[in-house]
């Protein structure tokens, strides 16, 4: 019997454990949408592109090119003796082996160069894919932060329902019993039926921030979706958070942010790219050498064996070349002309993102102190509006108020709780816009 019960609460807290665990956070809504996101795959494919071109740039630099072929073709007709060198008309066979290798000594530095700019280009692909995450938490946060809104939101509107329906159900019978008037009633029934329409209207616009939550997390349409409401009551974090200045954040944004880096790397790039259209004027050396061997026979007629002629044919050369370039109209040279321009456009583009980077920064921390000092004011005024709301509402059921008052001071309370939840949230996301600029990715947040 013990047995059975513990097997009973075992399974029951195990459904309770995977009911705790289907409610979603914001950090794992931000996971799901980076995994899911067909933006974040492509970008992972480009990096494994980068990586193979590093890879390949670095084979070009130390490792020699190597190759190996062989013939072999049957001939009917008149064909040259390769012992003689004189014409023959007999059917004859000849088959050939030969191997080669070269190695570049000296290009200009141009594959040393292909190298690095394959090694940046690889970073850039990185960088690319951590703004590409960026982008994606980001939006993730702004539609999570909209179907808390409309949550809270809902849970207000019932409220103001229930209690138009009791202020109405009130009415009514302080009507039959000839304490209120008909106008009254209808009065109370007008109130109970702009509520309702509150409440539905509140209702699709949940429906709606759901669906834009889970197209951005690329979730089951028909799978629900459950997120974790108890962001909204931090309030203890908005009061304990640390203040921090606009030169502080800006240069831990200037070594953190990924477009940064992307326009630091474009600039490295079109550097390296610029030596190397400068180098390739220089002279190019190589060093190449090969082996080759061959055997043949013809009809009727005895040739020696093929181990004979394997060995006896054989033939091995090295070869040093030198390439000097002269003249190619004008080509290299106006290819300097162009790298150097890309060279300077990049600087520019480099130059102006840090400028932005700035103005990017100072105006987040100015939202966030905006938003922080909007949100104890609105919190200030919830919470003086939500208590006379329920002065008035005790007020009238006891006849002091008449129903128009008490819409008042509803519509009142509902606006100051709207204006809070805005505010709080509102808060929340340029909060973790600054410390994004501070180094903090989406992700480490708490």
């Amino acid at each position: 019997m013990k047995q059975f019960f513990s097997l009973v609460l075992s399974v029951i807290f195990g459904l309770q454990a995977v009911q705790a665990q289907e409610v979603m956070t914001l950090h794992d809504c931000m996971v799901c949408a980076v995994e899911n996101s067909a933006k974040m795959k492509l970008r992972r494919e480009e990096v494994s592109d980068a990586r193979v071109a590093r890879r390949e740039a670095i084979f070009r630099v130390f490792a020699p090119s190597v190759s190996a072929s062989s013939y072999a073709n049957a001939n009917f007709g008149r064909t040259v003796d390769p012992e003689t060198n004189t014409y023959k008309s007999l059917t004859s066979f000849n088959n050939g082996y030969s191997a080669g290798g070269d190695v570049t000594l000296f290009n200009g530095f141009t594959a040393v160069n292909n190298m690095r700019i394959a090694k940046t280009a690889l970073k850039m692909g990185l960088s690319k894919e951590q703004q590409t995450e960026d982008e994606i938490c980001l939006a993730t946060m702004e539609a999570y932060c909209n179907v808390l809104y409309c949550t809270e939101m809902l849970e207000v509107c019932e409220l103001f329902v229930q209690t138009a329906r009791e202020n109405f159900e009130l009415a009514s019978r302080q009507n039959e019993l000839g304490q209120k008037s008909r106008a009254d009633v209808v009065e109370s029934e007008a109130e109970l039926a702009d509520r309702e329409y509150e409440l539905v209207a509140m209702r699709a616009r949940l429906e709606d921030a759901t669906l834009t939550l889970k197209d951005v997390m690329l979730w089951p349409i028909e799978k629900p979706l459950p997120v974790d409401t108890s962001m909204t009551d931090k309030d203890a974090d908005l009061l304990t958070d640390r203040l921090v200045t606009a030169e502080e954040v800006t240069e831990q944004a200037k070594y953190s942010l990924p477009q940064v880096s992307i326009a630091a790397y474009r600039k490295e790039m079109a550097l390296r790219e610029w030596r190397t259209a400068k180098w390739s004027l220089l002279p190019s050396l190589s060093l190449s050498g090969g082996w080759s061997t061959s055997y043949y026979t013809y009809d009727g007629v005895r040739t020696p064996s093929f181990s004979s002629q394997f060995k006896g044919n054989r033939g091995e050369y090295v070869q040093l070349n030198l390439s000097i370039p002269i003249f190619a109209r004008w080509s290299r040279r106006s290819q300097v002309a162009h790298k150097k321009i890309a060279y300077r456009q990049a600087t520019i583009e480099y130059e102006q993102t840090l400028r932005d980077v700035e103005s990017e920064v100072a105006r987040a921390l100015q939202e966030k102190e905006s938003a922080q000092a909007a949100y104890f004011q609105a919190r200030k005024r919830s919470s003086v509006h939500e208590e006379a709301f329920r002065l008035n509402r005790s007020k009238l059921t006891r006849g002091l108020i008449s129903p128009i008052e008490f819409r008042t001071a509803s519509n009142t309370y509902l606006k100051a709780e709207a204006e809070r939840l805005d505010a709080v949230l509102k808060y929340y996301l340029k909060r973790c816009v600054v410390d994004y600029y501070r180094g903090i990715s989406y992700l480490n947040q708490k």
